[in-house]
């Protein structure tokens, strides 16, 4: 039988590590098709860009936030699929503009 604590406590760990060791950080903005702006802080993992701290700014303006102190609940969840600026619909943006939103 899987156990799912000791799996989500090893997902904790993993992007816990990823964000206290980081030595550069990358970020981006996206808008989906609804209306809402996603915000993304990544880290280089194994030659991929990981998200290690997401968050949704619904057209309502609603904030919610992702990362390993809180990886999901029932809107969304911190996303487990690395990240290609070159072929994702993403927009480069300045550290203190995710600061600004993450903060909210």
């Amino acid at each position: 039988m899987v156990d799912l604590e000791c799996i989500k406590a090893e997902i904790v760990a993993y992007f816990r590590a990823l964000e206290e060791g980081a030595t550069s950080r990358h970020h981006f903005r996206h808008a989906d098709e609804e209306g809402g702006l996603w915000y993304i802080e990544a880290v280089p993992d194994r030659s991929e860009l990981i998200v290690i701290k997401q968050a949704e700014l619904t057209p309502a303006g609603q904030l919610h936030w992702y990362s390993w102190e809180h990886l999901e609940d029932g809107h969304g969840g911190l996303t487990d699929q690395a990240i290609d600026p070159e072929e994702d619909p993403l927009e480069a943006i300045v550290a203190e503009e995710f600061q600004r939103v993450w903060t909210r």
